[in-house]
């Protein structure tokens, strides 16, 4: 390890745009690093001999290589070494949850003040400018001719999908990309709000993949518009399955059906991939709520709430039934929503949902909880009081998970599932018990974070090369005999 600083530097704060300008409107809340700014962070890295952050970084980013040269303020070599593992590094450096992944692996997060690892890959993404396709999605300037006579078909448009579709169409592998909604993306365009995740972003990405030969095919319905065996049918080597966790969940709770009560899926759908935000431009009006109550505590939660404050509402709360420390969602985004206004109703659960005649919603009885002792991973579970309150409220949404959608599970005979309804895939594959099946993000993990998707398609794209390309495919990608995807000549 290089030597240590005798007083270690603080960390290079990003810019923020004031709570109450950017309550009002879509745009992001950090408006990102400045070449000095990236450098400057860039040096508080030890460059470590053995470092730990790359250990914490579901897909294994080249983290010392890539700050190493941005120390030296080389943002090429540094997109180059992002993108050797990282498909979707802009998108990662916003919505990663960095501080337990890689900044929480940081040798300096012991003192309390880990590189913003997540912030520079930012930046440099940003930074970078891709002068052809190829260059956008490895950072080098030349990838594979597409091959033909190799086909892969990716159901679903998320962040796995779109890593496998990304690093395989680099490898000359010709991939059809199946979407049920009309945009791809997956969570990216109808879950993750325009202030945390531009949507040009996304779309940028997109845009590379399609000039590099992957072909998207919008409003296809995994399971009803096609199936994996008509795409087996069709002459399609392997299919990834990526159609992600997209099922509300709700409480079962009395007045659930009420006008005003949404899922958070439906809500965040409806303001993102519908720009209801953006009404009157587009025809998307959103549901005018002023008093609304959020349920939930984590990032979909925080999501919604700040959404719903950005749409108009003159109050949100967050009803939550554990703690303020207990909440999953990140720290960066409660304190976010905490300075735009958010209210926390804490220790609190929904046990009615009230309405008028008319049967629009107008308030919400909560329950007030404690926690009862820790079990044995050290969480404490909610306990009833007998105590209740009214809020009154004209708008809830309901953000506490989701389910399987059953649609092209139920339409597939083999497929083997979990107790939970999730699709059981070979860890280190991500094959399912249909030969030449893979799968991976929330339909096999249920609702997790955009890396973890990422890191499953990784995994799975890894193994289709292997079968596929054999002695052609990457020296990192060593060609498996056997298996049961073939190609001959």
């Amino acid at each position: 390890m290089d030597k240590k600083p005798s007083k270690l530097a603080p960390r290079t704060p990003m810019p923020e745009r004031p709570a109450k300008e950017r309550v009002k409107d879509f745009f992001e809340v950090t408006t990102g690093y400045t070449l000095d700014m990236a450098v400057q962070e860039a040096g508080r890295c030890l460059q470590c001999k053995r470092p730990l952050c790359e250990k914490g970084c579901p897909v294994e980013v080249p983290i010392k290589a890539f700050i190493g040269h941005l120390r030296r303020g080389d943002v090429t070599e540094a997109y180059k070494a992002i993108r050797e593992t990282n498909s979707l590094p802009a998108v990662c450096g916003r919505v990663c949850p960095q501080e337990v992944q890689c900044e929480g692996a940081c040798v300096l997060a012991k003192k309390g003040k880990p590189v913003c690892i997540g912030r520079l890959e930012r930046f440099t993404a940003d930074e970078f400018a891709a002068r052809s396709a190829c260059e956008q999605l490895t950072g080098d300037k030349a990838c594979r001719m597409i091959r033909e006579d190799l086909k892969v078909a990716c159901l679903g448009a998320g962040p796995a999908s779109l890593t496998v579709a990304g690093y395989l169409s680099t490898l000359g592998i010709k991939v059809h990309v199946y979407e049920a909604l009309h945009e791809p993306g997956g969570v990216l365009v109808y879950g993750i709000p325009e202030f945390r995740l531009p949507k040009a972003i996304v779309h940028r990405e997109v845009q590379a993949m399609t000039e590099n030969g992957v072909e998207f095919h919008l409003n296809w319905v995994g399971g009803r518009t096609v199936t994996i065996q008509d795409l087996f049918d069709d002459g399609f080597q392997a299919v990834f399955i990526g159609v992600g966790a997209g099922l509300p969940r709700f409480l079962k709770v009395p007045g659930e059906d009420l006008t005003g009560v949404f899922s958070a899926n439906e809500y965040l759908s409806r303001a993102n991939l519908g720009r209801a935000y953006a009404f009157p431009a587009y025809d998307t009006p959103p549901f005018p709520g002023k008093r609304v109550v959020v349920v939930g505590g984590g990032n979909v939660a925080m999501d919604s709430a700040r959404t719903a404050m950005r749409m108009g509402a003159e109050t949100v709360s967050l009803v939550y039934r554990r703690s303020e420390a207990e909440m999953p969602c990140r720290r960066e985004e409660l304190e976010h929503a905490l300075d735009e206004g958010l209210h926390l109703e804490i220790l609190t659960n929904p046990v009615t949902f009230t309405g008028g005649e008319d049967g629009r919603l107008t308030g919400a009885t909560l329950e007030r909880m404690v926690l009862g002792e820790p079990d044995d991973k050290g969480r404490c579970s909610p306990k009833c009081t007998g105590e209740f309150l009214d809020i009154p409220c004209d708008l809830a949404v309901i953000a506490v998970g989701t389910g399987p959608n059953p649609l092209l599970l139920e339409a597939t005979p083999g497929l083997k599932r979990n107790r939970r309804g999730y699709i059981e895939v070979v860890e280190a594959t991500g094959e399912t018990s249909i030969p030449g099946v893979f799968a991976g993000g929330d339909i096999v993990t249920g609702a997790a974070t955009v890396i973890l998707a990422m890191g499953a398609g990784r995994r799975a794209a890894k193994e289709i090369a292997r079968r596929l390309l054999g002695q052609d495919a990457p020296q990192d990608v060593p060609a498996l005999h056997g298996g049961s995807l073939s190609v001959e000549g």
